[in-house]
């Protein structure tokens, strides 16, 4: 599994839009709306990197208002939920 976290910029009057179409996706598993530098961050879940290659630059990128995107891909993940389920095993 590859996940990449996708930060984009867009015009300011499609952030909804933008965000809506996205979501709909599939390989798109959420699109979080952010304070800050960027807009929007788009979280992609796909098998493998060419899958990763065409979302972003055949599907992602051709949606109308976005003006600028960097894409990061994950090398691990480290969530509180995974932790907490590694360490209650045997735990009642």
């Amino acid at each position: 599994m590859v996940t990449a976290l996708v930060l984009l910029n867009v015009e300011r009057n499609k952030v909804n839009d933008v965000a809506g179409k996205l979501a709909e996706m599939e390989g798109i598993s959420e699109v979080y709306s952010v304070a800050g530098e960027f807009d929007l961050v788009a979280i992609i879940r796909v098998k493998e990197n060419e899958a990763l290659a065409e979302m972003v630059t055949n599907h992602l990128l051709k949606v109308g208002g976005i003006t600028r995107s960097q894409t990061l891909i994950a090398f691990r993940v480290y969530s509180r939920h995974d932790l907490e389920a590694m360490f209650s095993i045997g735990e009642k």
